[in-house]
């Protein structure tokens, strides 16, 4: 936990509230982290936009609304628990681990959320706002994330560096017909890049690409 706090720049008085911040309800345990979600959530919606109201103080209404919900979505939040390698730390069952739960995104931004509210409950509002600050500094560059063609990027990344075509296969599938989960690898020059998921194959290729991006594109 101790390096988690560093990662987050903040220390916790009530070292159980991160703990329950990081509970998935798959372990079946009394309490989880689904209400510290709730909270979180609707902390996050005031400290960005306040954050948004100062930093861009000649944007409309419309401009703020639409740079809050770049940043305040699954894919930014799921980036942010990614740098924070906050995958690895979650409590969870082992049924849900076992299908590659530390990987999917909505766990991923849902614990996100969740550490948030344990900061403000913790620390208060002003911690609450500085950790909201530190996560969103380079707003731009985040929000620059959300609706793009990752895979196009990454087969122009690899092929630049001479690495060829990402190639792309469907190593799991699971859930009923109406909620179908697929699990994708992206290969690069013959070798394993990285794993993605999501509830299309779409979806699941974007999020391998996303990863692979983070190591070929550096």
């Amino acid at each position: 936990m101790r390096e988690l706090e560093r990662a987050l720049g903040y220390a916790f008085q009530d070292k159980a509230l991160l703990t329950l911040a990081l509970t998935h309800p798959s372990t079946l345990e009394q309490q989880s982290n689904q209400r510290l979600e709730f909270l979180g959530d609707a902390v996050l919606e005031y400290c960005v936009s306040e954050m948004l109201y100062h930093k861009y103080a000649q944007a409309t209404e419309g401009e703020l609304t639409a740079r809050r919900a770049a940043l305040v979505c699954e894919e930014t939040l799921c980036h942010l628990a990614e740098s924070l390698s906050l995958g690895g730390k979650i409590r969870m069952g082992r049924g849900e681990e076992s299908t590659g739960g530390r990987e999917k995104p909505a766990i991923l931004a849902d614990a996100m959320e969740a550490v948030v509210a344990a900061v403000c409950l913790d620390g208060g509002m002003d911690a609450a706002r500085a950790l909201a600050e530190r996560l969103f500094a380079d707003d731009e560059a985040l929000a620059s994330r959300r609706g793009r063609d990752l895979k196009g990027e990454l087969q122009a990344c690899t092929q630049a560096q001479g690495l060829g075509l990402p190639e792309y296969r469907v190593i799991a599938e699971d859930g009923p017909a109406h909620d179908r989960h697929y699990t994708v690898e992206v290969m690069i020059a013959g070798a394993h890049a990285a794993t993605g998921e999501g509830g299309s194959k779409k979806a699941a290729e974007q999020a391998a690409a996303r990863k692979a991006l983070d190591q070929y594109a550096k």
